[in-house]
């Protein structure tokens, strides 16, 4: 029952805060490996973003890729926030005096965090993909037409799970950045193989060709979007408990 009350209190969070996601992945894949001032900028800030979205996508692509977020949320948060309430219940997560510990606490947050980022690393992948679709006017990194469950889409699960356990947005965004990137990323130059190698190599050229501040890319969308659903996702989950 944890489990099903926490994917269901994940998902009542991600409907008001999956606008925040799409403008999120739109802005991280602005200009991707390009030199800054080389490209169009179509999304200035977030507030522009929005903006943007809404007059040339129209107000419903705000929402765009909304399913595959909602069952991304329900295994992820699912697995998270259920495997984290039955360590807690079982009381592994305090002292034998049954004082509460810090560092059994972190560790199993991160824990949980990172089982529920692989399971449902598929469906983070084909959110992306189609939040990341937009007229030609506005276009941003590489088109999918989406299908469901791409090959290779457990190759990346490292990195979500590694976001998943980072709660800081400051601390957060490079790896977001870096996630949206390895799940979007298009076959490199000439056909020959994917763009990135991995998280590491998709760090690398991302800061030789974007500098430093290319990593945080999407730093205001993700701020904005982390606070308010973590604190719904929490809400939901303990009022439905």
């Amino acid at each position: 029952m944890d489990f099903l009350l926490s994917g269901v209190a994940a998902c009542g969070a991600c409907l008001f805060t999956n606008p925040l996601e799409v403008v999120k992945t739109r802005m991280q894949l602005q200009g991707e490996l390009q030199a800054r001032g080389s490209y169009v900028r179509h999304y200035r800030n977030v507030f522009h973003a929005f903006y943007t979205i809404g007059r040339v996508d129209g107000l419903a692509a705000l929402q765009r890729g909304l399913i595959p977020a909602l069952l991304y949320q329900f295994g992820m948060n699912g697995i998270r926030l259920g495997s984290y309430g039955l360590v807690e219940s079982a009381g592994y997560i305090h002292t034998p005096d049954g004082h509460l510990s810090p560092l059994r606490s972190a560790l199993a947050g991160a824990t949980a965090g990172m089982l529920g980022s692989i399971a449902a690393s598929p469906l983070y992948m084909v959110k992306t993909h189609i939040q990341a679709q937009s007229e030609a006017e506005i276009a941003v990194g590489h088109q999918y037409q989406h299908q469901i469950f791409p090959p290779g889409s457990w190759l990346v699960a490292l990195s979500a799970g590694m976001t998943s356990s980072v709660v800081v947005a400051v601390a957060m965004t490079p790896f977001d950045v870096a996630s949206t990137r390895l799940y979007n990323q298009p076959v490199g130059p000439q056909g020959k193989g994917l763009m990135y190698k991995g998280l590491f190599d998709c760090f690398s050229q991302t800061i030789r060709t974007e500098g430093i501040f290319g990593t945080y890319k999407g730093l205001g969308a993700c701020y904005f979007r982390i606070g308010p659903h973590t604190i719904l996702s929490l809400l939901f989950w303990d009022e439905l408990r």
